[in-house]
C-alpha cells in the first residue's frame, strides 16, 4: 500500500507541473484550454524522438517546453487574431496536434529503456550517493521495512522540478506583465482602458501554459521511458480535477499558496485514484469514470457546505433579531 502511494506521490508531482499550466490558462486567463490535451503529447513525442536520435536529454527537454509554447501560442492566436471561440480554438489545435504529433513521432509510440534520460541520468548519480541506503536502514532498524522504495531519488527529483516550475510562475505573476495577464483574466475591457493589449498578453499566457504542459509529457515520458500518441488522453480533465481539488481542500487565499494548493491537489488526485483501483471491482478501464467521480465530489461538496454556512448564519442571525426584538418589547411594555 505504501510503495503504491509513494508511487503515486512521484507522478502526483509530473503533474503538478501540468496542473500548474492548466492553472495559468483556466483560472488565470479564464480560458478553457482544450490544447492540452495535445500539447503534453507534444512535449512527450519531442522528448522522445529527440533523445532517441541521440540529443542530450536536457536538451531534448527544453525543445519540448518550446514546442509547447509554439501550440499554445497558435491556439491564442486563432482566439485572438481568428476570433473564434475560445473552446472550439483548443479544440481545433487539440485535433491538429494529434496529427503534429504522429508526424514529430513518425509511429504511434517510441520506447526509451535503451536510452538516457534525465530521470535515468539523475538516478544513475543519486545511487552513487550513500543517501538510500543509510534512509531504508535507518527505517528498518525501527520495523518500517516494509516502507523502503527502490530509491527516494526520483521524488526528489520531481519535487524539485515542480518547485521550480511554481517558483518561476509565482515571479512572473508578480511582475509587470503578469498583473497585466492576471488582470485580463479577470476583467479583459478594464485593461483595455489602460491600452494594454490583451489580444498579445492572451498569446502568451496560453503559451505559457501550454509549455509548462508540454514539460510535464515530456518527464512522464522520461520516467515511464515510453511516449505514446494517445497519452493525452484527458489530460484537460486530470488538471481541472487537480486544480479544483486543491482550491476546495485548502481554499484560496494569496497567489504563492493557491499554487501550491494546485500541486497539493494533483498529488492528492493521483492517491485517490491508485486507492480506487485497488479496489476490487474498478479496473484500469474505469480510471476516466474515476475520475469524473472525482471531479464531481470535489465541484460539488464545497457548495453543499458552503449553502449549509450560510443557513446557519442566517439562522443564527435571524435568532439575534428576535432575541433583540423581544428585549425591546419587553422594554415598551414596562413603560
Amino acid at each position: 500500500m505504501f510503495l503504491s502511494t509513494f508511487g503515486a506521490v512521484e507522478l502526483g508531482l509530473i503533474y503538478g507541473i501540468m496542473a500548474l499550466g492548466v492553472y495559468l490558462s483556466f483560472r488565470v486567463l479564464d480560458f478553457p484550454d482544450l490544447t492540452v490535451d495535445g500539447s503534453f503529447v507534444t512535449g512527450g513525442a519531442v522528448a522522445a524522438i529527440m533523445i532517441s536520435s541521440g540529443y542530450p536529454p536536457l536538451l531534448a527537454t527544453f525543445c519540448a517546453l518550446l514546442a509547447g509554447f509554439l501550440a499554445g501560442c497558435i491556439t491564442g492566436t486563432l482566439h485572438t487574431k481568428g476570433k473564434i471561440n475560445p473552446l472550439l480554438s483548443g479544440i481545433l489545435m487539440m485535433i491538429a496536434l494529434y496529427s503534429i504529433n504522429l508526424r514529430i513521432m513518425g509511429s504511434s509510440n517510441i520506447s526509451l529503456r535503451n536510452d538516457e534520460t534525465l530521470v535515468s541520468l539523475f538516478g544513475t548519480w543519486w545511487q552513487s550517493l550513500p543517501i538510500d541506503n543509510a534512509f531504508n536502514n535507518f527505517l528498518s532498524s525501527i520495523g518500517l521495512s516494509s516502507f523502503t522504495p527502490s530509491t527516494w531519488g526520483i521524488v526528489l527529483f520531481m519535487l524539485v522540478l515542480v518547485l521550480a516550475v511554481k517558483l518561476i510562475i509565482d515571479f512572473f505573476l508578480k511582475t509587470e506583465s503578469g498583473l497585466a495577464l492576471r488582470a485580463t483574466g479577470d476583467n479583459p475591457k478594464m485593461i483595455q482602458s489602460f491600452s494594454a493589449n490583451t489580444d498579445r498578453l492572451k498569446i502568451i499566457g496560453l503559451g505559457m501554459s501550454n509549455a509548462f504542459v508540454a514539460l510535464a509529457g515530456a518527464t512522464v515520458t522520461q520516467y515511464t521511458n515510453f511516449a505514446d500518441v494517445s497519452m493525452g488522453i484527458g489530460m484537460i480533465i486530470i488538471g481541472l480535477a487537480s486544480v479544483i481539488i486543491g482550491e476546495s481542500i485548502f481554499g484560496k487565499g494569496s497567489l504563492m499558496k493557491i499554487t501550491f494548493a494546485v500541486i497539493l491537489g494533483a498529488i492528492i488526485y493521483r492517491i485517490i485514484v491508485a486507492s480506487a483501483l485497488r479496489v476490487d471491482f474498478l479496473q484500469a478501464g474505469d480510471l476516466r469514470l474515476i475520475t469524473a467521480v472525482i471531479v464531481i465530489i470535489a465541484l460539488v461538496v464545497p457548495s453543499i457546505i458552503d449553502r449549509q454556512k450560510d443557513r446557519r448564519r442566517k439562522a443564527k442571525r435571524m435568532k439575534e433579531l428576535q432575541s433583540s426584538t423581544k428585549g425591546g418589547d419587553q422594554i415598551a411594555s414596562s413603560k
